[in-house]
């Protein structure tokens, strides 16, 4: 794994009883870039960042983040990897009884990062500041929109300054302008915190926004890969329907 490769999958297959959900799928993740990997419902795309993280262990495959083999840390080390990664819930996954204030410092809490409080709340004055909601410090996640939620949840990720960012169908449930803002945020964080992200979505706009390289998983298995130009201008039925079927639908 050279220094360019910020993850790398190997052969990875992944079941549930007789079910194969991900099946002898290879991927690449380059420094710098976004990868959009897109796919229907039941393609595997959540499946496949949930084994990256270890949050499921795969049945088959070799899964190799920042030079490391995932399957062969322990506890300690795979603790000492995931800081390294952020990772954006589909639901944003927001503790409902914490205020804004204490959703993001509890990263910050359970990594043991050492900061005194003055860091703490510039850290987390710096993440809401980059999502453009500093004045929601105070607010509970009952108080917050749905986009504002997914922003929310978009800056308790970044706030522990993470490596990689890992996006579970980041516009899901929003409406096409937020959505747009989401993925004009994706960017934004990219450039300022030198992220390196794999964004899982079926959200055309979202991938055409976001993407440097695509990725089409089908059935389980890789069916196309490139950049949005190959994908756009390809006569296949099934990437055809694809975009034509999930452009500008609210998910």
């Amino acid at each position: 794994m050279n220094e360019s490769q910020i993850i790398e999958v190997k052969n990875l297959k992944k079941g549930f009883g007789l079910q194969k959900v991900i099946n002898n799928v290879s991927l690449k993740l380059f420094k710098g870039e976004n990868l959009v990997v897109l796919g229907k419902s039941g393609s595997g795309k959540s499946v496949l960042i949930k084994c990256i993280v270890r949050l499921l262990t795969p049945d088959e495959g070799e899964i190799n983040v920042l030079g490391e083999n995932m399957g062969s840390l322990n506890r300690d080390a795979l603790g000492e990897m995931r800081k390294k990664i952020g990772f954006l819930f589909q639901s944003g996954a927001l503790y409902d009884s914490m205020t804004v204030k204490e959703n993001l410092e509890f990263p910050l809490r359970r990594m043991k990062m050492n900061l005194t409080s003055k860091e703490t709340d510039r850290k987390i004055e710096e993440a809401l500041e980059n999502v453009g909601l500093s004045d929601a410090l105070y607010k509970m996640p009952s108080q917050l929109s749905g986009g504002m939620r997914k922003r929310i949840s978009l800056a308790r990720t970044i706030v522990a300054d993470p490596l990689i960012i890992l996006y579970d169908e980041p516009t899901t449930g929003l409406d096409p302008a937020t959505s747009d803002e989401i993925s004009v945020l994706i960017n934004d964080i990219q450039k300022k915190y030198k992220t390196s992200s794999m964004i899982i979505t079926h959200d055309i706009e979202c991938a055409r926004a976001t993407a440097n390289r695509l990725i089409m998983l089908h059935e389980g298995e890789i069916y196309m890969e490139g950049d949005l130009e190959k994908f756009e201008k390809s006569p296949d039925p099934l990437i055809e329907s694809f975009f034509k079927n999930n452009n500008n639908k609210i998910n």
